[in-house]
C-alpha cells in the first residue's frame, strides 16, 4: 500500500496539494490549450481574443455552470479515475492470483 507509512495529516496535505496543482492546471493551461487548438480547428472565438475567451470561462465558473466546472476539474477527475482503475487492476490481479493458489 502506498500510504502505509504516512499519517492522516500527510495524506491530506499531499491530496490537497495534488488537487490545487491540478486545479491550477485546469484553470490556466487547459483553457489556453483549448483556445489555441480551437482557434486552429474552428477559427476565431466569438469574443475578442484570449481575454474574451478566458473572461467568458471565468464568468461561467462564477455562475456555477456545470460544464465549465467539469472542464476546470477534469484534470483532477482524470487523475482520480486513473488511480481507481489502477487500484481495481491490482485488486483483480490479487484475486485471480488467490483463485489460482486455491486450485493447486
Amino acid at each position: 500500500m502506498a500510504n502505509a507509512g504516512r499519517t492522516v495529516k500527510q495524506i491530506i496535505q499531499v491530496e490537497a496539494a495534488l488537487f490545487l496543482g491540478l486545479l491550477l492546471f485546469g484553470l490556466v493551461v487547459l483553457p489556453t490549450a483549448i483556445y489555441v487548438v480551437g482557434g486552429k480547428v474552428f477559427g476565431e472565438y466569438g469574443a475578442p481574443g484570449f481575454g474574451g475567451f478566458f473572461g467568458d470561462l471565468g464568468s461561467r465558473i462564477r455562475s456555477g455552470d456545470a460544464v465549465a466546472w467539469f472542464l476546470v476539474l477534469s484534470p483532477y477527475l482524470v487523475w482520480q479515475v486513473l488511480r481507481l482503475a489502477i487500484a481495481a487492476w491490482h485488486l483483480a490481479g490479487r484475486r485471480s492470483g488467490d483463485d489460482e493458489t486455491m486450485r493447486s
